[in-house]
């Protein structure tokens, strides 16, 4: 069974939703027979590749909230983030451009090892949601690069050029081609979908219902992030 998913690191409901697939697999011992693979989706091409602001100012600025309504409603997010076992720090979340680390995860996915990728995938959001660390540090991007299996020289070579941005691109446009808005997006065997981060019995529903080959495609929306922000 495969299950792909279209994701970015700088949307918290991203990594809630993988962390809930993730248990759900676990609890129904599926490890070693579902194949995950990660496409990018960059929420935002255009974010700055240096830090400016806070995110309690940008969320506020984006949803046209008060700072006190638009700090509430991050905290709520972060408190999510918590029930599913990940030291969740939203709010002092350092926003850059993620191409970057969308490219790098492409680079260790070419390698094969689908273990390493995941495990490269979940440090970059626990770098960003739980560190605070700018995805666009060249010296945090190698050393997550190298706990991948990757050689440094090869990491700074893909750093210092444009390798994997069409892989980046061509992930997105196949979005848009399957009418991906907003992630996370899962897609299953490539026909069953779940669309945003469903709670953690939908995905246990949706698996079973697969394993017994019923014939339900698609399963209710949850909450994901968009162009548009996070619903």
């Amino acid at each position: 069974m495969k299950i792909t998913y279209w994701s970015d690191y700088a949307c918290p409901y991203c990594y809630i939703g993988e962390k809930r697939l993730e248990k759900v697999i676990e609890e129904l011992n599926l490890q070693d027979v579902i194949e995950l693979e990660m496409k990018s989706f960059e929420l935002d091409p255009g974010a700055p590749r240096d830090y400016h602001g806070t995110t309690v100012e940008r969320f506020a600025r984006k949803y046209m909230l008060s700072e006190k309504r638009a700090a509430d409603q991050i905290e709520h997010i972060s408190k999510l983030g918590k029930e599913e076992g990940i030291d969740f720090r939203y709010a002092d979340t350092r926003y850059t451009n993620t191409l970057d680390a969308h490219r790098l995860t492409k680079l260790v996915q070419s390698k094969g090892d689908q273990k390493r990728a995941n495990q490269l995938v979940t440090d970059l959001f626990d770098a960003y949601f739980t560190r605070n660390q700018e995805l666009t540090d060249r010296e945090l991007l190698i050393e997550l690069g190298v706990k991948a299996g990757i050689d440094r020289g090869e990491i700074e070579e893909l750093l210092d050029g444009d390798l994997y941005e069409k892989e980046v691109r061509a992930d997105e446009a196949e979005a848009q081609r399957v009418g991906v808005r907003a992630v996370p997006f899962f897609v299953i065997d490539h026909k069953y979908s779940i669309s945003g981060a469903r709670p953690k019995e939908a995905f246990m529903q949706a698996l079973q219902a697969i394993a017994e080959e019923q014939k339900t495609e698609i399963f209710p929306q949850g909450a994901s992030c968009g162009i548009d922000g996070c619903h």
